[in-house]
């Protein structure tokens, strides 16, 4: 089984704390908290809209000089030291908002090869060599993906995107800094696009992943891996078998509880970095079956909560968004481990 680090590819508030936390359990894992946010939001060659006119706030993050290099290096410095790596990032971090041509970041041409990915001296990526057909979609040069064992985690929008917008409103958005829900933050059309170009340029596939415990996978492919969050909070213990088996790690029961001082105080260090998003798995103590199955409401039900909660504005907002990320969901799932 590939010992590459694993890059949990994930959209905001797809209950991926609650994923990652399990695996913060384990002393043979390096887990790193979304790394490639730091270039994304606050660095030169930020790709964020949403402190581009703030410029105290860049300084005051600390990562105002961050390029997607140094968080290249900072993840090769971990992954020398021995441990495998666990990465946990939102994949819209290597992508310009709004569906925008994407750039090999210019802090990381020096590692670029233009025949295999198609791409030349930072301008858009375009087509290939005829390796795979589609161009690259990311900030990241394809030799670089190659490094990481991908799988991707998906939550249905009408749960992830209200989830989302609460974190950018009083009172939460007094911790979390942001202060505006940009619907450009959803996540959907990143995370597919890269899923599809992963599996045209043979990064995972083709085969998928199977909840079998009889169907091993073969020690040199990657799968194709998607978990869906209802199936990880109705079945954890199925889904965290399941997938340990696709990463090449060893399950223990034990990675569903996380009670001791020394765990509390990993999770609290990792997720005070983005601070307001993450208190509920900051507060957990373990991962167990949900009581009951999340009801799925009538569309007409979903936007009267909303107006309840949000307002009538917010409430058009977030269904405009919702309604514009379901398609992008439902391909992936289609992928999703059946449990």
């Amino acid at each position: 089984m590939s010992n590459k680090p694993i890059f949990v590819a994930t959209h905001p508030r797809a209950c991926s704390t609650a994923f990652e936390r399990v695996f913060m359990t384990r002393e043979d894992l390096n887990c790193i908290h979304e790394p490639f946010g730091d270039a994304f939001y606050f660095g030169p060659e930020r790709l964020s809209e949403r402190y581009a006119d703030d410029e105290t706030a860049r300084k005051e993050s600390g990562f105002a000089e961050t390029c997607f290099a140094d968080v290249v290096n900072q993840l090769r410095a971990e992954i020398a030291k021995g441990k495998r790596v666990f990465i946990k990032d939102i994949i819209h971090y290597l992508f310009p908002p709004n569906k925008a041509p994407a750039q090999i970041a210019p802090s990381l041409l020096s590692e670029d090869h233009p025949k295999a990915n198609g791409t030349a001296n930072g301008t858009a990526n375009g087509a290939t060599n005829g390796t795979h057909s589609l161009p690259n979609p990311t900030a990241l040069p394809l030799p670089i993906l190659r490094e990481f064992h991908f799988t991707f985690l998906i939550r249905h929008p009408r749960r992830a995107i209200p989830s989302y917008y609460r974190c950018t409103i009083p009172p939460l958005s007094s911790k979390t800094g942001f202060h505006h829900f940009l619907p450009s933050e959803a996540g959907y059309d990143e995370l597919r696009r890269t899923f599809d170009y992963l599996r045209s340029a043979g990064v995972i596939g083709p085969r998928l992943s199977s909840s079998s415990p009889s169907d091993l996978p073969n020690p040199s492919e990657i799968r194709i891996t998607v978990i869906d969050a209802d199936d990880l909070l109705d079945h954890p213990e199925d889904v965290i078998r399941a997938y340990c088996k696709e990463v090449g790690l060893e399950f223990s029961p034990g990675m569903l509880k996380w009670e001791d001082e020394e765990s509390k105080a990993r999770a609290k260090e990792q997720f005070e970095k983005w601070n307001g998003f993450h208190e509920d798995a900051i507060g957990s103590t373990e991962l167990k079956p949900r009581e009951h199955r999340a009801k799925t409401p009538s569309r007409e039900e979903e936007d009267e909560t909303w107006r309840e909660k949000y307002g009538e504005e917010a409430a058009r907002m977030i269904r405009e968004t919702v309604d514009a990320n379901v398609e992008d969901y439902e391909y992936l799932k289609e992928f999703a481990m059946k449990f």
